[in-house]
C-alpha cells in the first residue's frame, strides 16, 4: 500500500511548492542555503512476550518483523529581504523485508485493512511546511517533527511520528528561547493516515479513543551559562488535560572527571470537560551523572504524585528520566531508580564504538482494580558502530537488548525484546 499524507493537501502543496521555488529562483539564499539530506535505516525487531499466553486475550506470543526505510528532510534556505520565505518537506517511505501474521503488529510497519495480522508491504508519508523568518525568529507551518521537553516526536521503530500544526521559535533576546506551537493533526510510525490528537493510552490508562480538537503550547529556555541552563514550558490538550515543565540542566567540570545534573518537574491536572476522565498527577525526576576518560557512571529517581498516571499526547515521548525501550516508569503513584553506565572505547584507541547498559526499578503502583503493590523492572543494553571511514564511512550499527518484568501481567506483558538497526545518513546536496 503506497499513500503519500497527506493525500489530498500533499498534492495542493507540492503545487505551491514548484510555483514558490519557481519564483523564488533568483532569490540566492533560499537556493544556496538548501539542503536536503537521507536516512536510510533497517530495522530488525524481535519481542518475545515471557507469559505463555499465546492464544490468550492477551494477545500473541511474539513480535518479530524486518523493515527498510527512508527518511528525507529537505529544507531550503530563505528568500532575500527583511521577511524570508521558504519550504520544508519530510518525506518517508517504509518495505516489509519479512513478516508473519502471526508475529506482526510490531509497529514497524500498518497492518493490512483487509486482514489486521498482516502487515503492508510498503507504505509512505509526505508532509510540507512553509516558514517565514524575520530577525532571529521563525514560524513554520505544516509537517512538523517537535523535539521539545512535552512535545517530542517519537521515533523508536522504523519511521517518525510527523505532527501537523504551526511552530514559533524566537531568538531575540540573547541567552533566551521562546518557543509556541499549536497541533491539530498527526501521522502514528507506523500509519499514513493524518489522526486527531489523543492522550497515549498505555496500559489502558486513559481512554484510546478520546481525541482533542488542538494541542497548544508555549515556553522559554534560559542559559543563564556555559554550564546551567533552564526550561519552561506550559501546554494544553484541549478538554483533556493542562501540564506545566520546568526543568534544569547543569554541569560542572571536576579536578579529576566531570559531575552533570538533569532535573525535570512536570503537572498535570483535567481541564474543560475533562474528556478522558479526572486527572491529578505530578512528576519528579532526575539524574546525577560523573564522567572520567570513556566512563560514565548515572543514577536517576523518579516519583509520580496523585491519583493519575501521568498523560502524554499519542506519538510523542514523555520527558522522564526513567523513560526507556520499553517502559516510562510512570504509573500512577509509581517511583523508580535508575542506575547507568556509559563507555565511549575512544578512550581505547576505537572511536565510533560506545557501550551503554541501565537498570530502571519500579514499586508503589496503583494498579487499577486492585489492591495490591505493583512492581515492574526493565533492564537495557546497546552496543554501537559508526565506521570513521572507507566505502562505509557514517554507517550506524546498533544492537540494543531489553528486558522487562511486572507482577501486574493483566496491564502489563513481561518481555524480552532485540532490536537490530543500521543507519547511513548521506546529503543529496
Amino acid at each position: 500500500m503506497f499513500a503519500p499524507f497527506p493525500l489530498a493537501p500533499g498534492r495542493r502543496l507540492s503545487g505551491l511548492v514548484v510555483m514558490f521555488v519557481g519564483a523564488s529562483a533568483q532569490a540566492g539564499g533560499f537556493l544556496e542555503d538548501s539542503s536536503a539530506k537521507v536516512e536510510a535505516r533497517n530495522v530488525y525487531f524481535n519481542r518475545d512476550f515471557r507469559d505463555g499466553h499465546s492464544s490468550s486475550s492477551q494477545g500473541a506470543s511474539k513480535r518479530e518483523e524486518w523493515a527498510q526505510g527512508f527518511i528525507l528532510n529537505a529544507q531550503s534556505g530563505y528568500t532575500e529581504g527583511t521577511v524570508g520565505f521558504g519550504v520544508d518537506a519530510l518525506g518517508m517511505i517504509g518495505f516489509k523485508l519479512d513478516s508473519s501474521p502471526a508475529d506482526s503488529n510490531s509497529g514497524l510497519l500498518p497492518s493490512s485493512g483487509h486482514d489486521p495480522r498482516h502487515s503492508v508491504d510498503q507504505y509512505a508519508k509526505l508532509g510540507v511546511a512553509g516558514k517565514v523568518r524575520y530577525s532571529k525568529s521563525v514560524l513554520k507551518v505544516g509537517a512538523l517533527l517537535p523535539d521539545m521537553p512535552l512535545l517530542k516526536y517519537n521515533d523508536g521503530r522504523l519511521l517518525p511520528t510527523m505532527f501537523n500544526g504551526a511552530l514559533l521559535t524566537s531568538k531575540e533576546i540573547n541567552d533566551l528561547t521562546f518557543s509556541a506551537a499549536r497541533l491539530d493533526k498527526y501521522t502514528a510510525r507506523d500509519s499514513t493516515n493524518a489522526q486527531d490528537l489523543r492522550v497515549h493510552c498505555k496500559n489502558k490508562r486513559y481512554a484510546c479513543d478520546i481525541t482533542a480538537d488542538h494541542f497548544d503550547m508555549a515556553g522559554v529556555d534560559y542559559r543563564f551559562n556555559e554550564r546551567v541552563s533552564a526550561q519552561y514550558q506550559v501546554a494544553k490538550l484541549e478538554n483533556i488535560y493542562r501540564q506545566h515543565f520546568l526543568g534544569l540542566v547543569a554541569s560542572q567540570p571536576l579536578d579529576v572527571g566531570s559531575l552533570s545534573a538533569d532535573l525535570r518537574l512536570i503537572k498535570s491536572d483535567d481541564i474543560g470537560r475533562a474528556r478522558a476522565g479526572d486527572i491529578d498527577h505530578r512528576a519528579f525526576s532526575g539524574m546525577l551523572g560523573y564522567s572520567l576518560g570513556g566512563h560514565k557512571v548515572s543514577a536517576g529517581w523518579q516519583r509520580m504524585f496523585g491519583d493519575s498516571a501521568m498523560p502524554y499526547l499519542d506519538g510523542s515521548n514523555p520527558y522522564l528520566v526513567n523513560y526507556a525501550q520499553v517502559n516510562d516508569f510512570a504509573a500512577a503513584q509509581e517511583r523508580s531508580w535508575q542506575l547507568r553506565y556509559d563507555y565511549d572505547f575512544k578512550a581505547l584507541g576505537m572511536p565510533g564504538l560506545s557501550f551503554f547498559t541501565r537498570y530502571i526499578n519500579g514499586d508503589h503502583i496503583k494498579v487499577p482494580g486492585s489492591l495490591a503493590e505493583g512492581k515492574e523492572w526493565e533492564r537495557d543494553s546497546e552496543l554501537k558502530y559508526q565506521v570513521q571511514s572507507g566505502t562505509f564511512k557514517d554507517v550506524s550499527v546498533r544492537l540494543r537488548n531489553s528486558t522487562y518484568r511486572s507482577n501486574y501481567e493483566k496491564w502489563a506483558r513481561d518481555m524480552d525484546e532485540t532490536r537490530v538497526i543500521v543507519s547511513y545518513n548521506f546529503s543529496i546536496w
